[in-house]
């Protein structure tokens, strides 16, 4: 195949020349080009190469649907990898190379896997890796993997995202797309018409025809025109629908600036991703033609003849001198007229079909073509480019014609794909020999050859009406076009690889074999053979496969059926699909409202369940060690200030707020008084501990929620499906609150003291402000919620303030306190306090199967009245006494912390693990290490010797006694 530019025709700038490079070799086309027409113009045949056997492969389509061009765009932080040559436009100082090859594309060191082809077949890593074991093949099986190589590089294009909404979608602005824009947008509906070409017009940019008695190229720019003037009228070029979801919801991809390369204006984005929600959508995708399946159909210089077609008409370029054309339908004599017309030679057009239609074949052999019906193509020769093709005529005789070009057509396809997203079921048409949308899902409505409807005057009339808007009679088309006919041709049995899936090398033969070992599923085809799993994901492969299979195992096509359309319909850049997502904003940090406060005083700020948090607070010399215990010290002694600003806070109102959270909570809400607090367990259906807190009731009809600080999101969220979901009955209504207010706790033996300093208007002695009660009024002059509430075991009080005061209480307290000796406390000291009082600590003491019982509330089961997981804890596997239960875990003859994690066994035992620590620490009040773990049975085994089996930890003893081992009384949590 020797490409050349015509001198005259097509739609590209000769007045910009425009210069690339490929493969290192510096080449030049023109403003308008794609990377693969200008390749096509300078002689280029071979463009990459396949995945398996790494034969030499050239263009075969112009559009999204080409499966062999594939290259590595750019180079540095902007190389992109596997990207299909026909949708990259041509701009100054591209830079591309082949993938797959090496050292290049002529010569690919790979291409041995070809010589030993026989011994590689179809799912031939399912027999041969299995001994001695996969550990010995996967390191090269892995650096065998891919095609191209993503850049380790930052990526330095900016990317965006959009939202919007529309009466009317319509995807593809080809004539029946542009035909629904025209009649709904002069029906006055709020339209968005996305093209994922350069340019409006689809077919018509490169086919002859006549609306309206205008030309095609000139029909294109009128109703741009009127378009563009429409006022609730959006056209998105070089943006492709890559999704369609529930509710109408179409994700899309704008390609804004990509035309442009590394030139483009830094301000500008490089790709938006637009999310749609439609009220109706029109699917005008268009079709996409099948390759035809015979021996040799892969070598460079075998288009399809509508690429054929558009390489000639938009691009200039003639694909060949002498060309053959080969097919089963009417469609591809349109390409040998139009490459007749642009100075080629065809020697020969092979029709399968017995009797061609006559105006067809008569009009072709006035031209000097010789028709030859009922033929087919056997071979294809040449090395590495097309030279020469075998046609076996319809007696059987054999006979070679020289040609650097082959033009193939097996029918149209129409592209389905989003339709099939969209929920729709397809429908098998024996009219065209392919699967068309039948039952719609959604509020769609597919049309042109996207419906089947393949003849243009139709076309454009069915989607005029398809918007169920016009009110004038659709564009008037002339077409001379008869009707359309198709006898299908799946494969031409013939000796040689003939190949169905391009880019991996699927073969007729390796359909056969799936066939033979009983991989007959659609399913199972396509993951034995990896059919259809390529970058074009099956775009011009699925339907010829579905149809040889449906032979092999005598069923009709439409009983073999189809895989399944997939999210995206082409690839989809990281960067699109993250958009401003990315480094803090990837996952922004929740900050606490006195976080710059936290700052100014030196703390070290880590995440907590998606929070900013202070982990410590350290002096001149401290290690982190050192500060905790430092901090946990200074709440024992006097007093310490903590932010717990992002403890779950919801409200929950109405007159079945008590039952509500009686179903809610594994224990009893609603016999709470007004101003008392009770700490309950969470559980899902399972009977599972899923999160914990207090609640208060604040007056008879409303309650405040606290949950965890991990949790307080996802609460909230539970609480709202429950009752919109299953509970409708019940008059609740939930509020999150939890970045409404902040809260700050003071606790320790002098934290009544510091509140009376910073002033409040109610009383807190420890008669007048008891353990679990709340009280409202104002602290510091502020309104504020006081709970007297303790995660420390001292007296505590954790006042809710507005947030946007937080910063102010902090400071008055932290003036308040500095004569009481108060410390400003971090998480980690926070964290050693609980354990010393041995309190849970849901997601640390807690998994996916721990169950209340397991924890100490057993006593739920008494419960006369129903809640969640209620049922699940009377399964009998979950009240066995043996289940792993919380308990204390005391080191015998050492004072050091043990390693959390660490496994429990027997002493002197190599059997199974008997439990492991949760959590642990130094406590510097107690002068040694404290824990909590689970062990199996554990409340039963107080007093039992277990031994700790870990690398830091081996040989030291530990007893098993009750959680907590500071003030078990609790005489100073009351005060």
């Amino acid at each position: 195949m020797s490409g050349r530019r015509l001198g005259v025709g097509g739609l590209i700038d000769r007045g910009r020349p425009l210069a690339f490079t490929f493969e290192g070799r510096a080449l030049g086309g023109f403003a308008g080009d794609t990377l693969a027409s200008a390749l096509l113009a300078n002689g280029v045949s071979v463009l990459a190469r396949s995945f398996k056997y790494h034969r030499p492969r050239g263009l075969m389509a112009a559009g999204a649907e080409e499966p062999n061009a594939l290259v590595q765009l750019g180079v540095g932080a902007r190389a992109e990898p596997n990207l299909a040559a026909t949708q990259i436009e041509l701009y100054e100082g591209l830079t591309a190379r082949p993938v797959n090859c090496w050292p290049s594309a002529g010569f690919d060191i790979g291409a041995a896997a070809d010589l030993i082809g026989r011994f590689i077949p179809a799912g031939f890593y399912y027999k041969t890796f299995m001994w001695p074991g996969w550990r010995w093949f996967e390191p090269f099986i892995r650096a065998a993997a891919g095609l191209g190589r993503a850049s380790s590089a930052r990526d330095p294009d900016r990317y965006e995202a959009r939202y919007a909404h529309c009466d009317l979608l319509i995807i593809g602005a080809g004539p029946a797309g542009l035909a629904a824009a025209l009649a709904a947008s002069a029906a006055g509906k709020r339209v968005m018409l996305v093209e994922q070409d350069s340019r409006l017009g689809g077919s018509l940019v490169w086919k002859r025809a006549k609306i309206d008695g205008q030309s095609g190229l000139d029909w294109i720019a009128a109703a741009s025109a009127k378009l563009e003037e429409a006022p609730e009228t959006m056209v998105l070029t070089r943006t492709t629908a890559v999704g369609y979801f529930d509710h109408d919801s179409l994700t899309l991809i704008e390609r804004v600036t990509d035309h442009l390369g590394p030139a483009a204006p830094p301000q500008r984005p490089r790709q938006r991703l637009w999310m749609v929600r439609a009220v109706r959508v029109v699917l005008a995708t268009g079709a996409i033609e099948r390759p035809l399946v015979f021996p040799g159909n892969d070598k460079p210089g075998i288009l399809l003849a509508s690429a054929v077609e558009q390489y000639l008409g938009r691009w200039a370029v003639l694909p060949g001198e002498t060309a053959v054309v080969f097919t089963d339908n009417d469609s591809a004599y349109g390409a040998a007229h139009a490459f007749l017309d642009a100075g080629g030679k065809v020697a020969a057009l092979v029709d399968s079909r017995p009797s061609p239609p006559p105006p067809l074949s008569e009009a072709l052999r006035a031209r000097g073509v010789d028709i030859l019906p009922g033929a087919v193509v056997v071979g294809a020769h040449g090395r590495p480019a097309l030279a020469a093709v075998d046609v076996k005529d319809r007696q059987g005789r054999v006979r070679r014609i020289d040609a650097d070009l082959l033009g193939m057509s097996g029918g149209w396809n129409p592209t389905a794909h989003l339709f099939s997203q969209s929920g729709g079921t397809l429908a098998w048409d024996e009219a065209i020999a392919a699967f068309r949308p039948g039952v719609s899902a959604q509020a769609e409505v597919s049309v042109g050859a996207a419906a089947g409807v393949f003849a243009l005057d139709a076309a454009v009339t069915q989607a005029w009406r398809a918007t169920a808007a016009p009110c004038s009679a659709p564009p008037k088309v002339e077409d001379t076009a008869g009707p359309w006919s198709i006898e299908p041709l799946w494969r031409v049995q013939a000796p040689g690889k003939a190949f169905v899936d391009f880019q991996n090398d699927v073969t007729a033969a390796d359909i056969e074999l799936s066939a033979r070992e009983a991989f007959v599923s659609v399913e199972h085809l396509k993951r034995y053979t990896t059919l259809g799993m390529a970058p074009d994901q099956g775009k011009t492969s699925n339907v010829n496969a579905l149809a040889i299979m449906a032979e092999l195992t005598d069923r009709t096509v439409a009983q073999a059926g189809t895989t399944r359309f997939r999210f995206p319909y082409t690839a989809v850049s990281f960067g699109a699909l993250g958009g401003r997502m990315r480094d803090e904003l990837f996952r922004p940090m929740r900050r606490l409202p006195t976080h710059d406060r936290q700052q100014e005083a030196g703390a070290v700020l880590e995440e907590y369940g998606g929070w900013l948090r202070p982990a410590y607070y350290p002096r001149p010399g401290e290690s982190l060690e050192d500060a905790r215990r430092r901090e946990a010290l200074g709440v024992r002694q006097a007093v310490g200030l903590f932010e717990g600003s992002p403890l779950g806070k919801i409200e929950v109102c109405g007159p079945d707020a008590g039952e509500f959270l009686d179903r809610i909570y594994a224990n009893q809400m609603s016999s709470l008084k007004v101003g008392q607090i009770r700490y309950g367990l969470m559980l899902n259906e399972l009977g599972v501990v899923i999160d914990d807190g207090v609640a208060t009731r604040l007056a008879k009809d409303r309650f405040l929620v606290g949950t965890t600080s991990a949790g307080a999101d996802r609460i909230a969220a539970w609480l709202e499906e429950w009752l919109q979901c299953e509970w409708t009955g019940l008059e609740v209504l939930t509020a999150p609150l939890t970045t409404a207010s902040a809260v700050l706790t003071l606790s320790g033996p002098k934290s009544r003291a510091v509140l009376d300093a910073v002033g409040v208007d109610f009383p807190v002695g420890p008669a007048e402000f008891p353990h679990m009660t709340f009280r409202a009024g104002k602290v510091a002059d502020i309104p504020a919620r006081v709970s007297r509430v303790s995660f420390t075991g001292e007296v505590s009080f954790e006042v809710g303030v507005p947030a946007d005061r937080a910063g102010e209480l902090w400071d008055a307290m932290l003036a308040a306190g500095a004569p009481y000796g108060l410390v400003s406390v971090g998480v980690e000291a926070w964290m050693l306090l609980r354990t010393e009082k041995g309190y849970l600590h849901v997601g640390a003491d807690t998994d996916g199967a721990t169950l209340p019982g397991d924890v100490g509330f057993g006593q739920v089961l008494k419960r006369k009245h129903d809640f969640l997981g209620r049922r699940s804890l009377t399964l009998s596997g979950n009240l066995r006494p043996d289940r792993p239960q919380l308990v204390g875990l005391r080191v015998i003859g050492d004072v050091a912390a043990l390693p959390v994690g660490a496994h429990l066994r027997r002493p002197s035992a190599r059997g199974a693990s008997e439990g492991f620590v949760t959590s642990a620490g130094f406590s510097p009040i107690l002068g040694r290490g404290v824990s909590l773990g689970m062990v199996r049975g554990g409340r039963g085994r107080h007093g039992e010797e277990l031994e700790v089996a870990s690398a830091d930890g081996r040989g030291r003893r530990v007893r098993i006694a009750p959680p907590g081992e500071y003030d078990r009384p609790g005489d100073r949590l009351h005060g």
